[in-house]
């Protein structure tokens, strides 16, 4: 093999040309190449060029403070953008929104299956993730904008089944993070929270004819890097960049940290007691779902305290938490570190996981409650001038076993705390959740009724179902007034149980709730 291209990140920046259709890797504040992206910008802003890219990715990459997708945030930079997650990145966000910028949110598992499909030279990425909902081509076919005009996602049908084909195209730069190249260019990514798509996407880049530039930490002698550690083989890379320590940082802002790559082994057991808040109650009571043995993800906010909620309870080890971003078993992550997990058994391609997730292989998913609709439907990715967009959300709740939608009842501002097995609700929140209609179908309520899945909504003072007929009321908390706390706090009436319950008072009170002997 000869000896790989060493640039700095200024002349890596001088490969991309006007009009380029650019993927960057990352999952969120993970494995971003920011020393590449940040050239990229710098250099844009100097000169005006590279201008009118086409950006895609999937995981959205940054932490809302000019990091990651942000770097191409500039007017006239980017002509198009192509993601699955938009929040991290509020600058390419406001200008989508102003329609200064073609813009699609697609599902995130499907654009990672679609860097597989470009490698192969498929026509594009056939699938049922998406049907019915914003991405669908009777709902918008994933355009965020009116000066989005060319459609993207088609509905076939094969077999008698209706099916959504995502358009494939060629990638002519890919900007990628990797650990340590070697002189070759085989790259390893052992310090990172995991490859993520970094095969795919290289091997996408390079059958398309173009350029795979990787970011690194040290360049080591050749042929001496383990073999089984190589996830970009340097037949793929065109040229290596020697990134910064803090370019490098294993999550933006964070330090390496070998328990979320299985260096090591940290303690669990020592994890305090959560306070008991609206979202710990909510946590309790979805806890309450976990079948033996279950397979689970959970999503980002109420969510995410039910690892702690079993940790307390002492049914962590009945349960496999994963990750999308590719890790099995441990404690996932929150905050710049999301997307990892502390003491994972096994971490494997983000594709991959999403080939599990697709196929029905998580028996419960645990994901945020945001606007919902009568009929069920959920909306998690556009409310009004904010583009947050959909991420795995819809890979996820499409295909999960069971559903369960963690949140408050109500938004900004709500205070709730816990008396005597009571809920108190001290403070009403002034943004209405249950709503006559969604802005973004982002969870479709009739596609989980035809598909017989069961779907749950759990919040802080009552439990809905999904039925047929439409949102069912289930349970409602000891201390909440029907009328004036849940129904006069609706913009729709909801059926209602026949066998309307309290929720269980051990919620409600701060010692253990004996989980592990139920």
């Amino acid at each position: 093999m000869k000896n790989v291209r060493v640039l700095t990140a200024a002349e890596a920046a001088l490969l991309v040309e006007d009009g380029d259709t650019i993927a960057t890797g990352g999952f969120v504040s993970c494995a971003c190449p920011e020393a590449l992206s940040k050239a990229l910008e710098e250099r844009f802003l100097a000169t005006g060029h590279p201008k009118d890219l086409t950006l895609l990715f999937a995981a959205g990459q940054g932490h809302r403070n000019g990091t990651g997708g942000d770097r191409y945030g500039h007017e006239g930079m980017v002509k198009r953008v192509i993601g699955g997650h938009w929040d991290r990145a509020p600058r390419l966000g406001a200008l989508a929104l102003a329609n200064k910028i073609e813009a699609y949110n697609l599902p995130q598992g499907v654009i990672s299956h679609m860097y597989r499909d470009i490698a192969a030279h498929n026509i594009g990425t056939l699938t049922h993730v998406g049907l019915y909902t914003f991405v669908d081509p009777r709902n918008g076919g994933g355009k965020l904008n009116d000066v989005t005009k060319e459609d993207m996602v088609k509905l076939v049908e094969i077999e008698g089944q209706e099916q959504l084909l995502y358009r494939a195209f060629p990638i002519d730069v890919v900007f990628l993070r990797a650990s340590y190249a070697d002189a070759y260019g085989n790259c390893t990514v052992h310090r990172e929270i995991g490859p993520i798509d970094a095969t795919a996407m290289a091997q996408a880049c390079k059958n398309s004819g173009g350029k795979v530039i990787v970011q690194v930490e040290k360049i080591v002698q050749g042929g001496s890097l383990d073999p089984k550690l190589v996830a970009i083989p340097g037949i793929y890379v065109d040229a290596i960049v020697v990134g910064s320590i803090e370019d490098n940082e294993q999550c933006l802002g964070v330090p390496y940290d070998g328990s979320l790559t299985g260096e090591f082994r940290i303690p669990m057991d020592a994890i305090p007691p959560i306070p008991l808040d609206a979202k710990k109650i909510i946590a309790r009571r979805a806890a309450m779902e976990l079948p033996q043995d279950a397979v689970v993800n959970l999503g980002t906010g109420a969510p995410e305290k039910i690892a702690s909620v079993c940790a307390e309870e002492g049914i962590s080890d009945r349960l496999t938490l994963t990750v999308e971003a590719g890790s099995i078993a441990g404690v996932p992550m929150s905050g710049t570190q999301f997307g990892a997990a502390a003491n994972p058994m096994a971490i494997i391609p983000q594709n991959v996981q999403f080939d599990f997730y697709q196929g029905g292989g998580l028996d419960v998913a645990f994901l945020g409650l945001a606007e919902t609709a009568p009929n069920g439907d959920l909306n998690v990715s556009k409310f009004g001038t904010r583009l947050a967009g959909a991420g795995g959300f819809i890979d996820i709740t499409q295909n999960a076993k069971k559903v369960v939608y963690c949140g408050t009842f109500t938004a900004k501002g709500l205070e709730a705390g816990c008396r005597d097995g009571r809920l108190i609700i001290a403070r009403e929140g002034c943004k209405r959740k249950f709503v006559r209609q969604v802005e973004h179908v982002t969870f479709s309520g009739r596609y989980a009724v035809q598909m017989h899945q069961p779907v749950l909504y759990i919040t802080e003072r009552a439990v809905l179902e999904l039925r047929p007929e439409g949102v069912t009321l289930m349970e409602v908390a000891p201390g909440i007034d029907l009328q004036t706390q849940i129904l006069d706090q609706m913009e729709f009436m909801p059926r209602i149980s026949k066998d309307l319950k309290l929720m269980d008072e051990r919620i409600f009170r701060d010692e253990r709730m004996g989980l592990a002997d139920d």
